[in-house]
């Protein structure tokens, strides 16, 4: 899974900021037991007013807005996303073993699981689960090959069409879903799931466009956790989301603060923690390349020169939140350094107007003024657009349209609204703006992510986990499957040092930053928080782990 960035960040909202505070427990009057141990535990993002909506799979369902999602829906296996190679741990699944090259994976099923509604959860409910991805192609997100689905007794064997070598984590952690609620739904890719069943430790107490909440159920597979309550506020941006984080109404985020030392840490430096261990993934700005003229590499190459990654860091990221992808090939470094290709060890990304324009020249680009006329005389424009609240990356925007008039590029920073700029992506209908790719073990993730021609879809289909620029490339779709189907390290290296060509000579994104899978939490409440000396889990409420990090919490000065 990619480190899925489901925050809104903006610079606006102070008033809004109190108001929401107070609806999520700012006062701390119910956040405690009779015993006096916490009980409550707020989490904050700053996605704005949020629509019900509990589906798992819909990436911009307030479930996956917030994060909730991953309380009420469990895993097969659970892959620690900043250690990605490390042995996953057993969760709905007991045992699982690759065959064949990587066709073949096979599943014990845990006995002893209970639905939400009490029902038992079964193996036939994990081969549905996958059946379901299989007859979907708006489920299918990554476009898995499956061949067959059998389950006897315990057992799910699944087969695939081709070697799944660089999808293992993500078919080992596909949520599993009941299959007496969802055989009953219409369309499982888009409807609207108000009363969710799931095997997590929480269930749905109460919905506002505001607040979620979530309470304990009364019997678990494991340990019930500590906490008894979940709290989820959606605050109107990152203004008011840094606000309740101050001043302990959210007690973790994940949230740009462009001051942080200052505006959060110092106000309470003992209990105050930011942790945000990096993962191979990158943020850049993605480009439909089905518009014209920006379909033409030319051009996308002379732009990615331009753009300036040190401001981009130093202003729009703050100098700490998503570090500068320095090489030209847009693995970041340290954690990619091993990957790149010999050809551009030593290539790293500088700002070159002059050469831009030279470059614009020989493509038969003209310059006339301050206006970048295209091959056919028009002059080259376009809209840069990203949701309002997003602040880093609307300042990231900003300094891209500077960057982009120095070759006279106009380009105009549209704010916005969170789900209408979440369906632009995913249907292919906007003309360029910030976006994140996949993380994983290796530089293949991104670069799939990107150029993979088994998940472009046209103009207007959404439902698709990456290629939101729709990129075009029959040898990057080739080397992406030769790299997955590959039986030894140097085939794959052949193979990813050709993707990297292609990311450097064709520029389908033009990449920024590196990605972080972070957090901001308090200790003041409750403890047993991953770190830097604790790595088990990534630090984000949004992912997957924060799971595994709520099991693990325990109410401050408890034994």
């Amino acid at each position: 899974m990619r480190a899925r960035r489901s925050v809104a960040l903006a610079l606006t909202g102070l008033l809004a900021a109190a108001a929401l505070a107070a609806c999520s427990n700012g006062d701390g009057k119910t956040n405690t037991g009779a015993a006096g141990g916490a009980t409550v535990l707020n989490v904050g993002m700053p996605n704005g007013p949020q629509t019900e909506n509990h589906n798992p799979f819909l990436g911009s369902s307030s479930g996956a807005s917030l994060g909730y999602r991953w309380m009420i829906f469990e895993p097969l296996v659970m892959i620690n996303g900043i250690k990605p190679t490390e042995a996953g741990k057993p969760w709905l699944a007991t045992e699982w073993k690759w065959e064949a090259n990587f066709t073949k994976l096979s599943f014990t099923i845990r006995d002893g699981v209970k639905w939400s509604d009490g029902k038992p959860m079964t193996a036939e409910d994990v081969a549905y689960t996958f059946q379901l991805r299989k007859d979907n192609d708006g489920l299918n997100s990554d476009a898995i090959p499956y061949k067959t689905i059998t389950q006897t007794g315990n057992k799910v064997d699944l087969t695939f069409e081709r070697s799944q070598f660089v999808n293992q984590n993500k078919l080992l952690t596909v949520f599993v879903i009941p299959k007496h609620q969802w055989s009953t739904l219409k369309d499982p890719s888009q409807d609207t799931l108000k009363q969710p069943i799931g095997t997590g430790p929480y269930k749905l107490k109460s919905f506002t466009p505001q607040t979620t909440t979530l309470e304990l159920r009364d019997s678990y597979w494991q340990e019930l956790p500590k906490v008894k309550e979940l709290r989820y506020t959606s605050y109107n941006d990152n203004n008011a989301q840094t606000t309740a984080l101050a001043n302990g109404a959210s007690e973790w985020s994940f949230v740009f603060v462009p001051n942080v030392k200052a505006v959060y840490q110092d106000k309470d430096p003992k209990n105050h923690k930011l942790y945000f261990p990096a993962n191979l993934g990158i943020h850049g700005l993605w480009i439909n390349t089905t518009n014209k003229p920006f379909d033409d590499p030319a051009l996308r190459r002379a732009m990615d020169k331009v753009i300036n990654r040190d401001d981009i860091f130093m202003q729009g990221e703050a100098g700490y939140f998503y570090p500068k992808v320095e090489s030209i090939t847009g693995i970041p470094t340290p954690a990619g350094e091993s990957f790149i290709a010999p050809e551009f060890k030593d290539k790293k990304h500088a700002v070159d107007v002059e050469g831009a324009k030279a470059d614009l020249a020989a493509a038969g680009y003209k310059l006339e003024g301050d206006v970048l006329k295209d091959k056919t005389g028009k002059p080259v424009e376009i809209t840069l657009t990203n949701p309002a609240g997003w602040s880093d990356y609307i300042t990231d925007l900003e300094i891209i349209k500077d960057n982009l008039s120095t070759i006279g590029i106009k380009a105009t920073v549209d704010k916005a609204n969170q789900d209408a700029w979440f369906k632009a992506f995913d249907e292919g209908t906007f003309e360029a703006g910030m976006h994140w790719t996949n993380g994983g073990a290796t530089p293949y993730d991104i670069y799939q992510n990107i150029m993979d021609g088994k998940i472009l879809k046209p103009v207007g289909k959404g439902g698709i986990s990456g290629n939101y620029g729709r990129f075009s490339s029959p040898e990057a779709t080739q080397l992406l499957d030769t790299y997955a189907n590959a039986t030894d390290d140097a085939t794959r290296t052949t193979a990813l040092n050709g993707l990297q060509k292609i990311m450097v000579e064709q520029m389908p994104v033009i990449p920024t930053s590196a990605s972080n899978v972070g957090g901001l939490y308090s200790t003041k409440n409750w403890t047993g928080w991953p770190d830097e000396q604790n790595s088990y889990a990534p630090g984000q409420p949004t992912q997957q782990n924060a799971l595994e990090i709520v099991l693990k919490l325990k109410p401050a000065g408890s034994q």
